[in-house]
């Protein structure tokens, strides 16, 4: 196995004396190749894990292992066939080039410097920035900044890349083509990913697994299509005559009701008699029509997190 998280806990001790649960009994695995959205709302847990993973936060419990050797007992080695991109960490210096921050970055790791510049320039030319890798990062766009990251962080050809928000603040195209090198990695190289990010969409584009956190604690773990096909069922589209007033808005937000448009939403019932309760809610507004529909990742994170249910669907 490549990865194994293996009931990792951390806790924050408070001014007071007492502790924080920041973590508590975490685990999951990553083989070769695949891709594990790492999700959860904020102040779930999820920063803590990566970094413990990471080797920059001390576990309080438990075990992480990589390729079979724990970082406990021999972080240095293990923690050497990891790459990291994290978000808010600095991943780049801006007055330097691309390629200066490759070879920069793979002296620290102890790549020589003639096989860290054919590396980047191999990096670079995979990514589409070979006609860039004598720029100031300053002045490339914030899109090429983050693959510019991602090269430094694969120079040293690690086995696991941790991803924290990769596309946040991208445009469409820049988006699309960190996603597209993201999924090479993983079919291409066999690399394995772990994946943060709060932008369900991309999650559900380019993940095997899906891992979700609520409050420190693992509440759903099982493959992508299989945790959007389990709600699938219970899913339910409905399209109104108008916008609902702020009467209806409020008993809908209650149940979870996510938004496509003003006139329509999707929601997560429980029981079939939940359906009847949903057409008492929006009274006196007609429905032009109400069906059941396919869940998605956004929908399921909102199950989840919203309505307080714990679910393990395993891989």
């Amino acid at each position: 196995m490549l990865l194994e998280v293996d009931h990792v806990a951390k806790r924050y001790r408070k001014r007071d004396g007492g502790e924080v649960p920041a973590v508590r009994d975490v685990s999951f695995t990553l083989e070769s190749g695949r891709i594990l959205a790492f999700l959860g709302p904020n102040g779930a847990g999820k920063t803590t894990t990566i970094k413990m993973i990471a080797g920059l936060v001390r576990m309080d419990g438990g075990d992480v292992r990589i390729e079979g050797r724990s970082i406990r007992g021999s972080g240095r080695v293990a923690i050497g066939r990891l790459g990291a991109v994290l978000e808010g960490s600095r991943n780049l210096y801006w007055r330097l080039t691309p390629l200066e921050n490759i070879e920069y970055f793979a002296g620290i790791r102890g790549v020589p410097r003639a096989r860290a510049r054919e590396r980047g320039m191999r990096l670079l030319r995979l990514c589409g920035l070979e006609g860039k890798a004598g720029e100031t990062v300053q002045h490339l766009s914030r899109g090429m900044q983050q693959l510019v990251a991602i090269c430094s962080a694969l120079v040293h050809e690690p086995r696991i890349l941790l991803l924290d928000e990769p596309t946040l603040g991208l445009d469409l195209d820049a988006a699309d083509r960190i996603q597209a090198q993201v999924a090479r990695l993983a079919r291409e190289e066999g690399v394995g990913i772990v994946l943060t990010t709060h932008q369900m969409d991309v999650a559900e584009h380019l993940s095997d697994e899906v891992v979700l956190l609520r409050e420190g604690a693992v509440v759903l773990h099982g493959l992508t299509q299989e945790v959007t096909r389990r709600l699938g069922g219970d899913s339910y589209r409905f399209e109104l005559e108008r916008e609902p007033g702020q009467e209806q808005l409020a008993r809908l937000t209650v149940r979870g009701a996510l938004f496509d448009s003003p006139r329509s939403f999707r929601l997560l019932l429980r029981e079939p008699r939940d359906f009847y309760a949903v057409l008492r809610d929006i009274e006196p507004i007609g429905v032009l029509g109400a069906g059941r529909d396919t869940a998605d990742l956004a929908t399921v994170f909102r199950h989840y997190v919203g309505n307080g249910a714990d679910g393990e669907v395993q891989p």
